[in-house]
């Protein structure tokens, strides 16, 4: 697809909706925001029922001045298509597309994606709401792209049609029911079918290869209506616009990967809680990766998947202004928050910043997601804190143009694995139930060793897959026979290879492997396992640095050539090793059967690798560096101190700093004041 228009330095914007204002005064917010540097804003994809009150009826000037004004302004806009949220009249006449959940009750209307967009039905109502608008918009000189409906895959759709369509899939893909049978084992509990039409409805079911086909099938409708769309509107703009959408990754049907694929510029959400949240801390809980991410690690994580999702530079289209969530939850970014997260983003290769959103509204279900002015649209901090970080990103544009993030170490993410997971988990959080989230958990707890250890990471599906010096397979339960030969051809290469508990367990069809584990990585990895345990409280583990803790899970590992590098210090545990290393051709294997505690999961990656030579090097755990080349071939070094009290970074070599005075630095200290940045080429 045509790439969009290159730019120089990084678009810095915000969501705007005027017609959501009581008293909208759009010279006067548009005179703001180019007072705050913000070039471009984002309009449109929300109200539906504003551009065609009624059945047939269309309203399209209106959003002409807000187009004009902008573009008088030298500003950019990205206009959305609204079809995510439907208008009163289209489900009065049409009931039937409420989404059915797994319950069999339809969503009732009230909210937003609650209709089934696979429908014949919808998608001719659909069709005719984008022609009218990017029709009438799309050509526009300020209109830099066209955002595609919003937040797709939000719910797993069980209407009649859809499953329907879910067979004719199954059959495409195994030919008969009889090879179904053989794959999905379902001779046990009676399962056996005679014919497609007795597969029974999703809702009822138990069998965890039927979940990973329905949730990948489920994945595949949402990246063919982006797609559609995608189609649509290229016809209808000119071929210099961008098409994306707005990705909300833990949407339960996304596959990112493979919805970028028809787009130009992958988008999405980095939403993250601020103040203490945002802290540095030493404890041992990973990041939390939900709609919103906890950590300094956890928003670099969210980075770094936008960045996997089409491997390529992306655009944070939401981000937070101030507070989050609901009325509950009113956690404003302390002093410096704002520029800390920016910077962290676009050294991870964001090339949009935007905020959510302009003007915080006084009705609906958004009421205290705070905008970057409050209820009294007045400039206050978070106004002049996002305005000083518009004229810093405004000066250093040269030196951001292009930049890519540097990476050391890998982390291969599999959507199969997850869904897998999701159906059958490997974690519990009260030693009882199963914890769906056990996939993110544990992802989230070895990048947290990655950063601790000063590594850069970058993740990858399998199918992106390049060899890193490092790479790491959380969890990678959904494992291909060919896939594992590609990660020994790696390893035989020279790479670094950490594999975890539950990787290789299982095949693609998210079947048990009848063979000791863990199956076609058991001679790489030099370990086998015939039993494992779930850890209802820590254990302590020893090892050469010390001691540590293993929680949640552990591999009876029984080495076959591996090393051990650390034991679990325990009666019955004891008699396996925890982590085990192994010498395969020219790399290594290092083998984690548990979660260890961050002390030792940041040794496993100091000792995994030497550490590169960097030009800043952290003199504390509350620092982190990230580096960028950008298009000029320079490197860019990014310095947070994610903390409340001074700190220093090293220089190793003299530089130049991006954010402050063009003035020479010299090797030795680089001061760093509370929650600050220092980027420095």
């Amino acid at each position: 697809m045509t790439p969009p228009t290159p730019t120089t330095g990084i678009r810095f914007g915000t969501a705007y909706y005027w017609e959501y204002q009581r008293t909208p005064d759009l010279e006067r917010d548009l005179d703001l925001m180019a007072r705050a540097k913000i070039d471009t804003i984002r309009v449109g994809e929300s109200v539906w029922s504003t551009w065609e009150p009624r059945d047939g009826v269309f309203a399209l000037d209106w959003m002409t001045p807000v187009l004009d004004a902008a573009h008088e302004r030298g500003m950019k806009v990205l206009l959305g298509t609204p079809t995510y949220a439907v208008p009163p009249w289209l489900q009065r006449k049409h009931p039937e597309l409420a989404v059915v959940r797994a319950d069999g009750r339809r969503i009732p209307w009230g909210a937003r994606q609650e209709i089934d967009f696979t429908s014949p039905v919808f998608l001719r109502y659909a069709e005719r709401v984008i022609r009218a608008v990017v029709g009438e918009h799309g050509g526009h000189p300020a209109v830099l792209g066209v955002q595609l409906d919003n937040e797709p895959g939000l719910h797993l759709i069980h209407n009649e049609p859809v499953f329907e369509r879910f067979k004719t899939w199954l059959a495409r893909r195994y030919g008969g029911v009889e090879r179904l049978n053989a794959e999905w084992g379902l001779t046990y509990w009676s399962h056996r079918l005679a014919g497609w039409d007795e597969l029974w409805r999703p809702e009822g079911n138990t069998t965890p290869s039927y979940d990973l086909a329905w949730r990948t099938f489920q994945a595949e409708l949402t990246t063919e209506f982006i797609a559609w769309q995608a189609r649509l509107v290229r016809e209808l703009v000119p071929g210099d616009r961008a098409l994306t959408t707005c990705l909300a990754y833990q949407r339960p049907a996304l596959h990112d990967v493979r919805l970028s694929e028809h787009l130009t510029v992958t988008s999405g959400n980095a939403y993250y809680l601020p103040q203490d949240a945002l802290v540095h801390d030493d404890g041992d809980a990973p990041a939390e990766i939900s709609w919103f991410t906890t950590t300094p690690a956890g928003l670099f994580q969210a980075a770094d998947r936008m960045y996997a999702s089409r491997q390529d530079r992306f655009w944070v289209t939401e981000t937070n202004a101030t507070s989050i969530a609901g009325s509950q939850l009113n956690l404003p970014p302390y002093d410096g928050q704002l520029r800390q997260a920016a910077w962290a983003l676009v050294a991870r290769g964001a090339e949009m910043i935007s905020y959510w959103h302009w003007h915080t509204l006084p009705y609906g279900a958004e009421t205290y997601w705070g905008g970057i002015l409050g209820h009294a649209p007045e400039p206050g901090r978070v106004y002049d804190e996002i305005a000083a970080l518009g004229a810093e990103l405004e000066r250093a544009a040269g030196d951001l143009t292009g930049l890519t993030p540097d990476a050391d170490v890998g982390f291969l993410y599999s959507h199969e694995s997850k869904w897998a997971l999701t159906f059958q988990p490997p974690l519990t959080l009260d030693g009882r139930s199963p914890d769906p989230d056990s996939y993110e958990r544990v992802m989230a707890a070895f990048y947290q060793g990655a950063a601790d250890a000063g590594r850069q990471a970058a993740f990858m599906a399998p199918t992106q897959f390049k060899r890193l010096p490092m790479i790491v397979a959380p969890a990678l339960y959904c494992l291909s026979g060919e896939f594992a030969g590609e990660l020994e051809a790696y390893v035989r290469d020279g790479g670094h290879l950490i594999l975890t508990f539950r990787t290789g367990y299982a095949d693609e069809e998210a079947r048990a492997r009848t063979e000791i584990a863990p199956g076609p990585l058991r001679a790489l990895a030099g370990v086998r396992y015939l039993e494992y345990s779930t850890l209802l409280k820590p254990v302590p583990l020893r090892w050469s640095g010390g001691q540590d803790v293993a929680r949640h899970w552990a591999d009876g590992l029984e080495p076959e050539g591996a090393e051990p590098l650390a034991r679990y210090d325990h009666p019955h545990f004891g008699r396996w090793p925890a982590i085990t290393r192994n010498r395969v051709g020219a790399g290594t294997v290092t083998y984690v059967g548990t979660l260890p505690g961050r002390r030792l999961m940041a040794e496993l990656f100091r000792s995994a690798a030497p550490d590169p030579g960097r030009l800043v090097v952290a003199d504390a755990p509350e620092v982190s560096v990230r580096s960028a080349v950008n298009a000029g071939g320079e490197r860019l070094w990014f310095a947070h101190n994610w903390s409340g009290r001074k700190t220093t970074v090293t220089l190793t070599g003299p530089a130049t700093e991006v954010t402050g005075p063009r003035e020479p630095l010299r090797p030795g200290p680089l001061r760093l004041a509370p929650f600050e940045v220092r980027v420095v080429r």
